[in-house]
């Protein structure tokens, strides 16, 4: 059977080549060609335009609104830039307000502590002159009155004359004195 077909195959080759179609299969072909072309071309491709248009106007807008988004993101950032620097400027200027102030505040604090020291050494000092001064008083009339019950005693008398004994014993503290002064 096998050598049946292969002979009826030879001779249908024979007298047709497989390569080349019929001229109806053309025909037909040309025809159904024409009829897609023609829908593709009126309904197919406008669609797709249509859609290529509006994604590309999409794509456009969407690129303008991120330029617009940098060209303001770029705007804010230079602002607060400038507002940070602005805002470090008037820091410095209050840290330099702050040290003068407490310079000023040291300052005055030294002179009323320079002048409070100096009230004080002075009033000690007055009050040291005043005890002195109060000192050397007391000891004089005690001084005096020792030096002339040791005077009454050594005499044997006493001496009223408070005007002699007075000069004597101020004579005796100047001599005291003179000497501890040449010392």
């Amino acid at each position: 059977m096998l050598n049946a077909l292969v002979a009826y195959a030879a001779e249908e080759g024979a007298a047709h080549n497989p390569l080349i179609p019929a001229w109806y299969d053309i025909i037909w072909s040309a025809v159904c060609f024409v009829i897609i072309l023609f829908v593709v071309w009126k309904v197919a491709l406008p669609k797709m335009k249509t859609l290529l248009d509006a994604r590309a106007a999409a794509i456009e807008g969407n690129i303008a609104r991120a330029d617009e988004a940098q060209r303001k993101a770029e705007a804010a950032l230079e602002q607060y830039t400038a507002q940070l620097a602005e805002a470090r400027k008037e820091a410095g200027e209050i840290r330099e307000a702050a040290r003068e102030d407490g310079k000023k505040i040291v300052a005055e604090a030294k002179d009323a502590a320079s002048s409070e020291a100096a009230r004080l050494t002075a009033s000690a000092h007055s009050q040291i002159e005043a005890e002195r001064q109060s000192a050397l008083v007391s000891l004089r009339s005690e001084v005096g009155t020792l030096a002339l019950d040791l005077a009454g005693g050594v005499i044997g008398e006493t001496l009223s004359d408070d005007a002699k004994a007075q000069a004597v014993v101020d004579r005796f503290l100047a001599d005291l004195e003179s000497s501890e002064a040449s010392k």
